[in-house]
């Protein structure tokens, strides 16, 4: 495959896409730790489903930011392609944009962990429904 400008330039109108897709989902989620932290400063308590949401939004966050973080990889290795390129290494343009792909690869897939998770739970509970159905008749 013949690597140019051209190939390099297709990831440029996806990256700000994905990135603009991360920030909402953060800023979804801090609107909602703000809102659960105004509740706790004024009802000076936490109630016992509030930790186990507490758990949930951590995990949520930790996995958000690894996927931004994959993301601005694979921002920065496709910079460091045109690089590659304006410096006549085709070779290492080529290399470099293979890690571009792979980053953003990587931060789709843990885009898409937390939507296939909940679908695979809701299937499974839906399956115990149906077995629990079965079993009264």
């Amino acid at each position: 495959m013949n690597i140019d400008y051209t190939v390099t330039a297709l990831m440029f109108p996806a990256i700000p896409l994905l990135m603009s897709i991360y920030s909402n989902r953060f800023h979804s989620l801090s609107k909602l730790i703000r809102e659960l932290h105004d509740e706790h400063v004024y009802e000076n308590h936490v109630p016992h489903e509030w930790k186990k949401q507490f758990i949930n939004l951590s995990g949520r966050i930790t996995l958000l930011r690894w996927t931004i973080m994959f993301a601005a990889f694979g921002f920065l290795f496709n910079m460091m392609t045109v690089l590659g390129l304006y410096l006549n290494e085709i070779f290492i343009a080529r290399l470099i944009f293979g890690s571009c792909c792979l980053s953003m690869i990587i931060s789709i897939f843990f885009l898409l962990e937390k939507f296939i998770f909940q679908q695979m739970l809701s299937s499974f509970i839906c399956l115990i429904w149906m077995l629990t159905l079965i079993k009264e008749e």
